[in-house]
């Protein structure tokens, strides 16, 4: 499924009092009858994600009571989410632990000619300390403490710096991430990019016996891009269910298109 974070979700996972991504798809599903019971229907999803924070290919798992048509679920969703493909698991799948890799991108808000204007920023450092990133490592210090998890070491398969349309988005693929971990990764990423902290300083945050506290990036511009499980599990995309969902990226587009040039138009005054 994908979805768009907005201050209306409160995360995607299901919290007492407040609207979350969860709570959407499972009143959906009830009330197209595609689950009786939710306590038994075993409902779980492969990734969690902050509020704010968007997706384009997360996934979830539950024992559905008829065959899914997708568009008839999407008819009872929002249109800033949807389901676009899915297929038939073993008894025994869970998504959480079937997963074999997730795939995160974070687009920086700031576009690069103004981060270059700003802080003649480093893109040669910030790509070598993504390379730093990759392998086994202690990620305590990127990422938020939890005194129930005691586990904070984790495999980064690769960690990459790209540049799209004027923008820097940094690419995350590991099996599992700790909470807060690529928000917190790319924070001190730009840091150094920025001059604001030195290399040792980056250095010093992978020491596990010193906790380092700071705030993590902005939620806004993470999207869990893609969740891999093995060549077994393989999606039926629904034709009509991902055009649905590339309308409303579509007609996003064109809107923040426009509003943009508004916004430059007022602000440069270019007429007489």
């Amino acid at each position: 499924m994908y979805y768009v974070g907005n201050e209306k979700y409160f995360g995607s996972q299901r919290q007492l009092n407040f609207l979350t991504i969860e709570e959407c798809l499972l009143n959906a599903l009830v009330r197209m009858k595609y689950i009786n019971d939710i306590e038994n229907s075993e409902f779980e999803t492969a990734s969690r994600t902050d509020r704010f924070v968007s997706a384009r290919s997360a996934c979830f798992s539950f024992i559905t009571e008829k065959k899914p048509i997708l568009m008839e679920i999407n008819s009872a969703l929002p249109m800033e989410m949807g389901l676009w493909a899915y297929t038939k698991v073993p008894s025994n799948f869970v998504s959480k632990y079937n997963a074999i890799l997730r795939y995160y991108i974070y687009i920086v808000p700031t576009p690069l000619p103004i981060l270059q204007k700003e802080y003649k920023i480093n893109i040669k450092l910030m790509e070598k300390a993504c390379r730093l990133l990759e392998g086994r490592h202690d990620f305590v210090n990127f990422s938020k403490k939890d005194k129930e998890l005691q586990l904070t070491v984790r495999d980064m398969e690769s960690v990459k710096l790209t540049i799209n349309n004027g923008f820097l988005i940094f690419h995350f693929k590991s099996r599992a991430f700790l909470r807060q971990q690529v928000r917190r990764m790319v924070k001190k990423l730009l840091e150094i990019g920025e001059g604001k902290i030195e290399y040792e300083d980056f250095l010093q945050l992978f020491d596990s016996s010193k906790f380092i506290s700071y705030q993590p990036a902005n939620p806004n511009g993470l999207i869990l891009w893609d969740i891999i499980f093995d060549e077994k599990i393989k999606f039926n995309e629904d034709l009509k269910s991902k055009e649905r969902m590339d309308r409303f990226f579509r007609n996003k587009e064109l809107l923040f298109n426009f509003k943009n040039q508004l916004f430059k138009i007022l602000q440069h005054n270019n007429f007489s």
